[in-house]
């Protein structure tokens, strides 16, 4: 166990001394996990954080293809549980778009506006100084290097009463946590529990709905 002074701020809330939670291999290397008392985020610890060409080098080897219904089904999830909250002609955001832009045409073809955004394959800065009305984050928040600075963007970035929809898988069983296939992707730094969630919402003020397992609707009031 290191002593305290070796314990990580938490990448979330900021708070101090994060306890260690576990070491478990990733690929040809061992990796520490901490756990934040305070918001229940689990993340690797700072200094064994993928490079940008690592990350790149595994985002590549998805293929997310517009065409796919199993694919469509999938975002589904989150977008039926969005577009119910949303007033009509609502435009929005679609962060962390990846290679194969998806979500947002599912939203446009129900209605509704939507842009996409990724810091690797549609980096318009532009689209960071604007607001909308809904913001979707759809398996990219596990990938937060930083998720307190990510997510007091993506508030910011709400207009009163928008709403920000991530989907993340949530760590709900710790004893399995070595060998949950979701912990393996060495892309994925971050997971999260509701309790995670229930603590971003009371430190930006937002009202939480969990309309399913995985999913978290973040709304301005």
């Amino acid at each position: 166990m290191p002593c305290v002074a070796e314990r990580p701020a938490c990448p979330l809330c900021h708070t101090a001394g994060s306890s260690l939670f576990c070491t478990a291999p990733q690929g040809d290397k061992l990796l520490d996990y901490y756990r934040c008392s305070e918001c229940r985020l689990t993340f690797v610890a700072p200094a064994q954080l993928p490079t940008l060409a690592e990350e790149k080098a595994e985002y590549d080897l998805h293929c997310n293809d517009p065409q796919d219904a199993g694919y469509r089904a999938f975002l589904a999830r989150l977008a039926a549980p969005l577009q119910a909250l949303l007033p009509p002609a609502a435009t929005g955001l679609d962060f962390g778009c990846g290679p194969g832009p998806t979500l947002s045409l599912m939203f446009r073809e129900a209605g509704f506006s939507c842009a996409d955004y990724d810091p690797l394959y549609a980096n318009d800065p532009q689209l960071l100084t604007r607001n909308y009305d809904f913001i979707s984050c759809t398996e990219v928040a596990e990938h937060f290097h930083q998720p307190g600075d990510s997510f007091a963007l993506l508030q910011r970035l709400l207009r009163p009463g928008g709403v920000l929809g991530v989907m993340t898988r949530w760590l709900m069983a710790d004893p399995q946590f070595e060998r949950w296939h979701y912990r393996r992707d060495p892309s994925h730094v971050c997971f999260y529990k509701p309790a995670t969630f229930e603590w971003i919402a009371a430190r930006w003020d937002l009202v939480l709905h969990l309309p399913a397992t995985d999913i978290a609707l973040l709304q301005r009031p």
